[in-house]
């Protein structure tokens, strides 16, 4: 990893290295634990998860509106290596896209991150039985961070400490999918290609209020996963939501709505279970489809924003997973009416669905 860490600096300041330059390096060690999240986890957790994260970012300078509306925050791509130090689990490699927000005078640091990792040691009937947490290769990645940042303490070199929560899942793409979840303790350097870095807020911009009347939102999310049952297929799922949405501010607009779940993995499990545990009295013409309610809140940051929702089964003929629902993920809008989005639906800590999705909103 040493190897690893000079080669990416040395790229780092050859591609950036220029008199004025908005961009930085960080470079990470961690070393935490496994937050076992199901008793089927325990047998997983013997060892404690270290690794390295390493980040390139663009510090912004004020040019755009909503650099100064966040504090100027960074964003940035990243390379996180990840051992667990668990023979089943093996090591995971994530890249990614993150955000750093600032606080207290620029020197609490907020960290969101969203990328795709790669695991060494996922699931097989054979060879890694017992791995219940990776049921594929390929899966999601999600860090959420928090650290004191101390920049240009010497020269350009700076220095940051502080706490990180990772968490890996599949999003039941293929089962098994539990995830893991770890927190570990993050300490590393970083470097200011430009230590005189200055940021020039654009003070032509007129002040505008934010608020809006209510809008109608139509969004069709839709992806492929897998019952429980290991190797029981891969099928389509098509969840179709309707809410309104009311902006408060320059930041926040609050969300109430309904959407009806079409989980085909739902519809065969159903028909398995009826006849593999006739004793439990399910019939396989049991309704598979739900009707949920919601509440949620979306962060608006520029054409990017970031949506939380919880919501509840009015309609669950099929009571298999518990009856509250959340789903976090990020939404980019193409036009003012035409969006996308990208999120993860879970149940508490287990995932259902990873959702790609198209809206439109009037």
């Amino acid at each position: 990893m040493r190897k690893l860490y000079l080669l990416f600096l040395l790229f780092s300041i050859s591609l950036f290295s220029q008199k004025t330059n908005p961009f930085a390096v960080e470079a990470s060690l961690l070393r935490g634990n496994t937050l076992p999240h199901s008793e089927d986890m325990y047998h997983l957790v013997n060892g404690h998860p270290s690794g390295l994260l390493l980040t390139v970012l663009k510090r912004t300078s004020g040019s755009k509106e909503w650099h100064q509306a966040y504090n100027y925050p960074d964003y940035g791509g990243y390379f996180l290596y990840q051992d667990f130090n668990s023979q089943p689990l093996g090591q995971n490699y994530s890249v990614g896209a993150l955000y750093n927000f600032y606080f207290w005078n620029r020197n609490l640091q907020f960290q969101l991150a969203q990328g795709i990792a790669y695991t060494t040691n996922p699931y097989d009937k054979v060879d890694n039985s017992k791995n219940k947490a990776f049921g594929s290769r390929l899966m999601g990645n999600t860090n959420i961070g928090l650290a004191y940042d101390k920049q240009n303490l010497f020269e350009n070199f700076g220095v940051h400490a502080g706490i990180l929560f990772t968490h890996y899942s599949n999003g039941r793409v293929k089962s098994p999918n539990s995830g893991i979840n770890t927190y570990v303790l993050n300490l590393g350097v970083n470097y200011n290609f430009d230590k005189n870095f200055v940021r020039q807020p654009d003070t032509t911009q007129t002040k505008k209020s934010y608020k809006e009347p209510i809008r109608y939102n139509f969004v069709l999310r839709t992806g492929i996963n897998e019952s429980p049952i290991i190797n029981s297929g891969q099928f389509p799922f098509y969840h179709i939501g309707f809410y309104a949405d009311k902006r408060l501010n320059r930041k926040s607009a609050l969300q109430l709505g309904t959407e009806l779940f079409l989980t085909k993995s739902i519809e065969e499990y159903i028909k398995y279970y009826a006849v593999a545990y006739p004793e439990d009295g399910l019939s396989a013409d049991t309704d598979y489809k739900r009707i949920g309610i919601f509440v949620g809140h979306e962060l608006l940051i520029n054409k990017i924003s970031l949506e939380v929702q919880i919501g509840y089964y009015a309609y669950q003929p099929y009571k298999k997973d518990i009856p509250i629902y959340d789903r976090v993920g990020i939404k980019y809008y193409f036009t003012d009416k035409i969006f996308g989005g990208f999120t993860i639906k879970t149940h508490m800590f287990l995932a259902e669905a990873l959702e790609f999705g198209i809206g439109y909103r009037i």
